[in-house]
């Protein structure tokens, strides 16, 4: 099969979200308001996606508190 040297190999189909929408629908999953599946159907994003989006942003509000001089365990049993 041969592919045309004009035509790009795959399409771009996706829409780029803000940092804030990616923030926000996942507050909402981790918070228990909506499911995963829910969230997928309601803003049109692909459950696969929001896990991606979990799991980095995961390690981003991990790295924010470091910065913030909180230790993880202190934050712990406060929630507890």
């Amino acid at each position: 099969m041969k592919l045309e040297t004009d035509q790009p190999c795959r399409k771009k189909n996706g829409k780029e979200c803000s940092f804030e929408f990616k923030t926000f629908v996942i507050e909402q999953i981790n918070n228990g308001q909506i499911s995963v599946n829910f969230a997928a159907k309601k803003y049109n994003v692909s459950r696969s996606t929001l896990e991606y989006w979990r799991r980095k942003l995961s390690n981003y509000s991990s790295k924010e508190l470091k910065t913030l001089g909180v230790p993880i365990d202190q934050i712990a049993e406060l929630q507890k």
